[in-house]
């Protein structure tokens, strides 16, 4: 299968790249440069460097001239911060966007794609009494773009949404999400102070291999929870404490009420700023100190992922996060959505 990828060169993108030609696909890419420094891409990748959304629809007609497969690996995530209404940024680049894509693709003859997207959108479905569409617009952006992408669906166009949740490994020259969470723990002297709850996880190489399960197993329009490791998170963070050099520091848990605190504060600092965030912070907190997890025969099983080894792939994030914030990794390029 020839598959187009748009967001070919990220993190999740190029590690589905690598599958896919492991399993003797071929793959062109369309990604916005830079190249981070020192990253390992599949060298058999046609990669063209530019901006989809400022393509013409003949443009974008062209290349997906051949392909039978198409991943939509691009957009933004929650971490984006604009002015309010902030779902008409979620709109334009994860909906819109898209939506001008999978009409293209159809009519140029694509028979299967995969959209990777959020496992907030299970837990919105799963949990409805949390309202999560209602106070959260990068998780009512996410519910919207399932819908839009799966009216696509039917008997000669497969449409699977990857509902994808923590993830851990790294890209060469590429900033990992979690500098936060490493600078958090850092920041706490003595002991490390987080929430009850637990999220589910897995590993980059095992978002590749759904993918390309994705590409290749799924019939019609579906989507798929991804999750493979449940962790609750005092197992995280003693996993993160041991790659930081502090397997002996305590975790206490602390009460949702006070979690809820810093929501507040980051809440009126971006008051203050005319800004608003993709997560309201504060209404967050429910989800946050809850148990996120998801079953593995819910989408990883049936996508064909295997097992892989969440704790090395922690510390490979852990290490760089470190290296980069100790000055020793140089010519770092920021993740999607920063």
């Amino acid at each position: 299968m020839k598959v187009c990828m748009i967001g070919g060169t990220g993190l999740l993108g190029s590690e589905g790249a690598r599958e896919l030609i492991a399993r003797g696909h071929q793959v062109k890419a369309i990604a916005l440069p830079p190249l981070p420094q020192g990253a390992v891409l599949p060298p058999e990748m046609e990669i063209t460097y530019g901006n989809y959304l400022e393509m013409t629809d003949d443009e974008v007609r062209a290349m997906f001239a051949g392909c039978e497969g198409f991943v939509f690996a691009a957009g933004v995530d929650e971490r984006v911060e604009g002015p309010a209404p902030i779902y008409d940024l979620f709109k334009k680049y994860n909906i819109d966007s898209l939506n001008r894509l999978l009409r293209i693709a159809r009519e140029c003859g694509v028979k299967h794609t995969v959209v990777l997207g959020s496992y907030f959108s299970y837990f919105a479905k799963e949990w409805p009494q949390m309202r999560l569409t209602e106070y959260h617009p990068y998780i009512r952006s996410r519910i919207d773009q399932e819908k839009m992408a799966l009216n696509y669906a039917g008997p000669d166009f497969d449409v699977a949404i990857l509902e994808l949740p923590y993830i851990f490994g790294t890209q060469p020259g590429r900033k990992p999400v979690w500098i936060f969470l490493v600078e958090n723990i850092r920041s706490m002297k003595g002991v490390t102070m987080w929430p009850k709850g637990g999220s589910t996880m897995v590993t980059v190489k095992q978002v590749g291999q759904a993918i390309a399960g994705a590409l290749e197993r799924n019939h019609g329009g579906n989507c798929y929870p991804i999750g493979w490791y449940n962790l609750t998170w005092k197992e995280m963070l003693r996993i993160c404490h041991k790659y930081l050099g502090c397997p002996e520091k305590k975790i206490v848990t602390i009460p949702n009420w006070m979690y809820a605190i810093g929501g507040r504060k980051l809440k009126k600092e971006q008051q203050q700023k005319g800004i608003e965030g993709g997560l309201d912070m504060v209404k967050f907190t429910d989800l946050q100190c809850s148990n996120q997890f998801i079953d593995n025969s819910l989408g990883c099983v049936p996508l064909g992922v295997k097992e892989d080894d969440i704790d090395a792939a922690i510390g490979d994030s852990i290490r760089l996060c470190v290296d980069i914030l100790d000055g020793k990794a140089k010519n770092i390029v920021a993740m999607k959505g920063e």
